[in-house]
């Protein structure tokens, strides 16, 4: 694969000219060994309770082993965004300031067929040479041709139009890469999550980012609380949307540059 690389050799410029080229980038040996135990361990009973909603809200048929909004205050989640994964690239591509739009996880087993295996792209408005969103996933399980190694057709982030399946599975390549290896693609990519044949479970986290001012999945200052967010590093609070609140009331617009909810530097 042309589009491989290690993630201690990255370089903008090689990662503009495969993004350019490709859509997507693999980047391996870029996580170590205990973190994804870490974060693979905390997946269990997160999905229990997010299967549980889902189940009770009458949405749990395709799926099967997704997990979406996994930012908690006690999980591995706040550790794994203070860890600045691809910052630069990301900020590159975005150009300037990003934040999260997403991160949740895909547990593919043998016989499920989430939604997650039709082909799409992770963004619905075809944004063309104006990136409003980038992807990320990280490999806690190495990706094969018979694990369900996702699908991704080189190329079509330049293109609007929806690929016919037949195209699409004939010219899409495999992102097949070592577990610990970090995945970014431009969200105009249609790709599509392979099926598992084997016994063992296949599972990544996905993220999205975004320019500040896009509207993220979840308020994620909201749901962790605003005074929490006073104790939080200054990366996390940009990358969590602390920074670009959108004020409720009267009080809290007409405040100084300094205190106010959608603060200087977000686009």
């Amino acid at each position: 694969m042309k589009n491989k690389f290690t993630y201690a050799d990255a370089d903008i410029a090689t990662f503009d000219q495969t993004m350019a080229d490709y859509g997507w980038i693999v980047y391996e040996d870029a996580m170590d060994a205990a973190f994804i135990k870490e974060i693979t361990d905390s997946l269990v009973k997160a999905y229990e309770v997010r299967r549980e909603i889902q189940i009770a809200n009458g949405i749990s048929a395709n799926m099967n082993g997704t997990l979406h909004h996994l930012v908690e205050r006690d999980t591995f989640t706040l550790k794994f965004l203070e860890q600045r994964y691809c910052e630069d690239q990301i900020k590159h591509f975005l150009k300037g300031n990003y934040i999260l739009n997403s991160l949740g996880a895909v547990i593919n087993l043998r016989d499920d067929k989430p939604y997650v295996q039709n082909i799409h792209r992770d963004i619905r408005s075809f944004t063309g040479d104006f990136k409003m969103m980038i992807q990320m996933m990280i490999i806690l399980d190495d990706f094969t041709l018979e694990n369900g190694a996702t699908y991704f057709l080189s190329g079509s982030h330049k293109q609007d139009d929806k690929p016919e399946d037949d195209y699409f599975y004939h010219n899409a390549e495999r992102a097949v890469a070592k577990k610990g290896s970090i995945i970014l693609f431009d969200s105009n990519l249609w790709h599509a999550a392979g099926k598992n044949n084997t016994d063992g479970k296949r599972r990544t986290l996905t993220m999205a980012f975004t320019r500040p001012f896009f509207k993220p999945q979840l308020d994620y200052p909201r749901a962790l609380g605003y005074t929490f967010g006073e104790g939080l590093s200054e990366h996390l609070r940009q990358v969590l949307g602390y920074n670009s609140r959108i004020p409720e009331n009267l009080n809290e617009y007409y405040q100084p540059v300094e205190k106010r909810m959608y603060q200087p530097g977000q686009g």
